[in-house]
């Protein structure tokens, strides 16, 4: 029988792919995350990652099984949370989908303000990846997201601009350009770009060219799902990838080098909807995130990031 503890394990190490960081969310010791992994594996009869001194993966048998439990545990803990709002009088939940750690600590200062405007409705934020955000909002999963711009995708609404952001590149510490001060778009030749997996083609255009402003072409590099998947490729030497300046706080590793653009536009985050879902409680929300945005207590965002 399959044990809380190894689920929780399990299912947050799958998604972080750092024993340290799911330690953390857990609160728990690295040890006991790698003891419960392990007993699990004895359990399967069969390894569930890859570890290395550098990168955690999933096997093939690990990503079957996340595949096959994620769905259950959701609607678990999904379960859960109605009982638990039931008795504290809660009677709307909307849940707000975001990609990136930024948009994550605005998440949760704008879900508090909008639970102190609007008694009776609260907001879940829920950390998604780029290569489910988009499913997830057409399945009905999330309501809303928080992603960058631009979209071109049918159906779905923009809302205004939250904040901004430098672009950079991220690259090993080794690459020849992590020692220069700033790089251009016509240096992306020098890289192999890496290919997220899933994602809206004008996303994957915009984040991830075949060829630069000048044509260029850009060699593409290895596909990932997850952006700490990426960091361990970067990392490794086996690609590098486009983000914004929010990873030099939220995202800082001893093996990647993050280096501006002197020519890139900056990265903008906005929520976006889908048309055939507007309810008020959505507005309501957008406004509440952008009050939080402008506010003082979120100014170590705003600095860095252009507000």
């Amino acid at each position: 029988m399959l044990e809380r503890l190894e689920l929780e394990a399990f299912l947050t190490l799958a998604e972080e792919l750092h024993f340290g960081r799911t330690a953390e969310r857990l609160h728990l010791t690295t040890g006991r995350i790698s003891q419960s992994i392990k007993k699990l594996e004895r359990h399967i009869g069969t390894p569930l990652f890859e570890r290395t001194s550098r990168y955690v993966r999933l096997t093939p048998a690990g990503r079957q099984l996340h595949d096959d439990l994620l769905p259950a545990y959701e609607q678990l803990r999904a379960g859960l949370r109605k009982a638990v709002d039931a008795a504290h009088g809660i009677r709307h939940v909307l849940r707000v989908g975001f990609v990136g750690a930024a948009s994550g600590q605005l998440m949760v200062h704008a879900a508090q303000l909008y639970a102190e405007r609007h008694p009776g409705c609260r907001a879940q934020p829920r950390e998604l990846q780029i290569s489910d955000a988009y499913p997830r909002l057409r399945d009905g999963d999330v309501d809303l997201l928080i992603v960058s711009l631009p979209h071109e995708e049918a159906g779905m609404v923009v809302g205004p601009v939250l904040y901004s952001e430098h672009r950079m590149l991220a690259v090993s510490t080794r690459h020849p350009l992590a020692g220069k001060e700033t790089v251009s778009l016509e240096d992306l030749p020098g890289v192999r770009l890496l290919q997220a997996r899933a994602v809206p083609a004008h996303w994957r255009a915009e984040r991830t060219p075949l060829l630069t402003p000048a044509g260029h072409p850009i060699e593409p590099g290895p596909a990932f799902e997850t952006f700490q998947e990426a960091l361990a490729l970067i990392g490794a030497g086996q690609g590098a990838f486009v983000v914004g300046s929010q990873a030099t706080r939220y995202y800082a590793r001893s093996d990647v080098a993050y280096v501006p653009f002197s020519d890139a536009p900056r990265l903008e985050w906005a929520p976006l909807w889908l048309a055939s879902r507007t309810t008020p409680c959505i507005h309501d929300f957008n406004r509440a995130a952008q009050d939080a945005a402008g506010r003082d207590h979120l100014a170590a965002i705003t600095a860095d990031f252009g507000m």
